[in-house]
């Protein structure tokens, strides 16, 4: 590619990033040097300082700079609601979308035996502990609906209900706004049999 080896280094570096390949890493990186050496600096400072000093809460398990994020550390919230979400993103969608007024346990994954992510990684263990405190009545389950998540989402109300929490899932199915013809078969089964009475 180039008689530049930091040059190949930058490349290699930024295929790290998700959806970034071979192509769109040597485009970033030429951008960059060619265009914007002023932008590639403040970047690299960012990246430096978050890496250094964004860690996890250690209530929530969300990333925070304090050993607990404000969400956790705030009087404000319902604390006898707490949602359990699979990642940081998650817990951001949900809190942009939607009123929800609880709190939150981030997985930081999900039940994946093949990449090693178990109920240990996943912090069930601290999980149980927040529910054995008896301030949760509410644990609301909302990891991704793949085989993965529906497997966490079992082991998570198994482990309310051992806590004698109620657990509740979010729903799945039919999009606002979607047309049955064109939904798959799998998401209109699902619709289908957790239809409601109206």
């Amino acid at each position: 590619m180039s008689s530049s080896p930091l040059l190949a280094d930058l490349v290699e570096a930024l295929r790290c990033l998700p959806g970034v390949g071979a192509k769109t890493a040597q485009r970033m990186a030429f951008h960059v040097l060619e265009r914007d050496r002023t932008g590639a600096r403040r970047l690299a400072e960012r990246l430096a300082a978050a890496v250094e000093r964004i860690g996890n809460c250690t209530r929530c398990r969300t990333f925070s700079e304090d050993t607990v994020c404000a969400l956790c550390a705030g009087t404000s919230r319902d604390r006898s609601l707490l949602c359990v979400v699979e990642t940081p993103v998650d817990q951001l969608a949900i809190e942009q979308a939607t009123g929800y007024r609880g709190q939150y346990f981030v997985l930081l994954g999900r039940i994946s035996p093949l990449d090693g992510l178990g109920p240990k990684e996943l912090g069930l263990d601290l999980l149980a502990q927040r529910l054995a405190e008896r301030e949760v009545q509410e644990l609301i389950v909302a990891t991704n609906p793949t085989v993965e998540g529906e497997a966490t989402a079992h082991m998570l109300a198994q482990l309310a209900r051992t806590a004698g929490v109620r657990a509740s899932r979010l729903a799945h199915g039919v999009p606002l706004g979607g047309e049955l013809e064109f939904i798959d078969r799998g998401t209109l089964a699902h619709a289908f049999g957790g239809r409601q009475v109206l």
